[in-house]
């Protein structure tokens, strides 16, 4: 499947975002996911079978480990310009839930531009459970200081039209 590079970017600097707001927080953010931490990996394309267990464990390893003081948390993050997820999203997801039981924060160009979901990710219905990120109990992010990161998705995360 290939990757649009716009939508490349947008992630990675969605990545950073998110960093940088946990880190305000008062959180402290180490790197985790598969290309900060194995980027070696990318090297041997050829013989890494993401298909395999470990394949899959690997490459859904979630993007960051989390500390504050009440806990320590892997989380994920993902941005989407549209909801609801693709076929392949929603399998990865399935993926960090089964092996990691991470956090996942969702970034949007659609208020609230960050939420977050705790496993299981999915209800009954197969619908994604996501709330506004102030309202987690465990990350301890404020209003005034999403109110300056929402100011940054509206800035580089907005929507154009063709």
């Amino acid at each position: 499947m290939a990757f649009e590079p716009e939508n490349v970017l947008k992630g990675r600097m969605g990545e950073c975002l998110v960093e940088e707001l946990l880190k305000q927080c008062g959180n402290k953010i180490y790197r985790f996911g598969y290309e900060a931490v194995l980027q070696n990996l990318t090297q041997l394309e050829d013989i890494f079978d993401r298909e395999s267990e470990v394949g899959q464990r690997i490459s859904s390893i979630p993007d960051f480990i989390v500390v504050n003081k009440k806990k320590i948390l892997l989380v994920e993050v993902k941005f989407r310009t549209e909801l609801p997820f693709y076929e392949n999203d929603i399998k990865k997801l399935k993926l960090i839930e089964e092996f990691w039981r991470a956090k996942i924060i969702l970034i949007t160009p659609a208020m609230p531009y960050f939420r977050v979901s705790d496993p299981p990710y999915f209800d009954k219905k197969g619908k994604l459970n996501f709330i506004p990120l102030d309202l987690d109990k465990d990350l301890g992010v404020t209003n005034d200081i999403l109110k300056k990161f929402n100011v940054l998705v509206e800035k580089y995360f907005r929507l154009t039209k063709n």
